[in-house]
């Protein structure tokens, strides 16, 4: 009998996260959709547990380590077990290393990066315990050394931070389970713009293959359209 998995997903109420959520789980997932406010997540949820989906919602404050722990203590007294992590959660701001706002680089910092790491301090040891798990860090071509780290400072830093993050988080693992990082592309979500050349729905289709990679699959690698790219 196929074992059902369930997925949590950060920043899972709108854009490339939002439709995550739906792809995983027309692909027989079970979601837990996280958002930083519980209103947000219950809403988004709620809409597409609408369509038949089987979607929870969940607060998950990304910039704040009490705040995950919470949301997996709750999921633990749920019977809840999380198999596959997207931390997908993130925020930009303009600006370069000398002229970013201190405020704006914590933020940046918290959130892009030591965000990912709570979650994955916070589900992926029981991961490992029970011999399966798929972690995928949604990053960005602007972290990549090989790509210049070509955009904003603090967004740049932190994204290249959690490439560092996935590297040595895959060296850790073992059992079936996989932690790798991609590059969704430009996708039209409030972050990306109105001119971003992808939808959220195309933004979302590396991830969900790296959140559903078979065993054997690739480990600790960096994706951009399912292939291998340069960090």
């Amino acid at each position: 009998m196929k074992i059902r998995r369930t997925a949590l997903v950060t920043g899972g109420n709108r854009g490339i996260g939002r439709a995550v959520c739906e792809r995983l789980a027309r692909e027989g997932l079970a979601v837990v959709l996280t958002a930083r406010r519980a209103a947000d997540a219950a809403a988004a949820a709620s809409e597409l547990a609408a369509a038949g989906l089987e979607v929870r919602g969940e607060a998950l404050d990304l910039a704040d380590e009490r705040s995950v722990s919470n949301c997996a203590g709750r999921l633990r007294s749920a019977g809840i077990d999380v198999d596959v992590l997207v931390n997908n959660g993130a925020v930009l701001f303009q600006g370069d290393v000398l002229s970013s706002s201190s405020k704006e680089f914590r933020a940046a910092l918290d959130i892009n990066l030591l965000g990912a790491l709570w979650t994955c301090r916070a589900f992926v040891p029981a991961m490992v315990e029970r011999g399966y798990g798929r972690v995928v860090n949604v990053s960005s071509g602007w972290g990549a050394f090989a790509e210049g780290l070509d955009g904003p400072a603090s967004y740049s830093i932190s994204k290249a931070g959690l490439n560092a993050l996935t590297v040595s988080l895959a060296r850790s693992l073992s059992g079936d389970v996989m932690v790798n990082a991609c590059c969704p592309g430009w996708v039209r979500t409030r972050m990306g713009g109105a001119d971003a050349d992808r939808s959220p729905e195309e933004g979302a289709d590396t991830i969900v293959w790296l959140a559903t990679l078979p065993a054997g699959g690739p480990n600790g690698g960096f994706f951009r359209d399912r292939a291998p790219t340069e960090w």
